[in-house]
């Protein structure tokens, strides 16, 4: 049974189950949340699947949401120029009052990118958050995984990838902002979704991925430092910050790689490999699941 923080907040328990894993399970989780949350494979599917595999008890979501916070610093050391160029291009453009300028366009796109699954993600806490969620089951997860597959092959099928980061419009903020609600299920994946909606957009596969991640940034800050005030508000004990505090050093590394093994990977090959793989893993979790092999 899982370790549920001993104070109830805003009417619904707290999951840190994860407290009870011990710091070298949670080494091992913090890798694979690092590689797994910026490659688009979704991080939560495999926290949810491993764990079910190797007969360890769920880490719940607000480890899964505050260990985010690995793939923010990742992100903002590999993109830091052009989210400097962004965020100052920006405030230089408001100061000019230069509206019609592309980073401003691009900068406030993000912001209101960021805004459907914010909303959503408040609607959905108490159930994201709670103890045996219903949308952490290996079955929903293993649907997830299937049809984000097969947007994955129709993607990279029928959409030509030619538009470079000097080409993207508030347009693109706003699409590929609404795809990161669809992230919310687990197994869909926040960089699946985003990197998925950028290829219809006819981004080239490196600028898809660079605008998830950049694009990310305020949603995977605002998730992270969420989950952290939840688990303080419910009075979580000393070793569950500890245990926290390693999987977040862990994740940092393994995201940093992962990062730069992506964009170099995207530069030559195509994403195909993902969506097979999403395809495996889903069926094994349905027919796992089904036939009581996984549970």
């Amino acid at each position: 049974m899982s370790l549920v923080c001993p104070i109830p907040v805003h009417d619904h328990l707290i999951d840190c189950g994860f407290a009870e894993l011990g710091y070298f399970k949670i080494i091992i989780l913090g890798i694979i949340q690092g590689i797994t949350e910026l490659l688009p494979i979704s991080s939560t599917a495999h926290l949810r699947v491993i764990p079910a595999f190797l007969g360890w008890q769920d880490p719940g979501t607000p480890f899964t949401g505050a260990v985010q916070l690995a793939s923010f610093f990742a992100v903002m050391i590999y993109f830091r120029k052009e989210i400097a160029k962004i965020f100052f291009g920006t405030l230089l453009s408001i100061k000019e009052r230069n509206f019609s300028s592309p980073d401003f366009r691009l900068g406030m796109g993000i912001i209101i990118g960021t805004i459907p699954v914010g909303i959503m993600g408040l609607l959905l806490k108490s159930t994201l958050n709670s103890p045996n969620s219903p949308l952490r089951s290996l079955y929903v997860i293993g649907v997830a995984c299937i049809i984000m597959g097969v947007l994955f092959i129709v993607a990279e099928k029928i959409c030509k990838h030619k538009r470079d980061f000097s080409k993207l419009t508030f347009k693109d903020c706003l699409i590929v902002g609404l795809a990161q609600v669809a992230a919310l299920i687990p197994g869909v994946s926040r960089s699946g979704s985003t990197i998925t909606a950028g290829l219809f957009l006819g981004l080239k596969r490196e600028t898809a991925a660079a605008f998830s991640f950049i694009l990310g940034v305020p949603v995977i800050v605002g998730a992270g430092f969420k989950e952290i005030h939840e688990m303080y508000n419910a009075g979580m004990i000393a070793q569950g910050w500890s245990v926290l505090a390693v999987g977040l050093i862990t994740a940092s590394i393994a995201a940093f790689l992962a990062v730069f093994a992506l964009m170099k990977y995207l530069e030559r090959r195509s994403t195909l490999i993902f969506a097979w793989y999403r395809l495996f893993l889903g069926f094994i979790l349905i027919v796992g699941t089904y036939f009581g092999l996984i549970h």
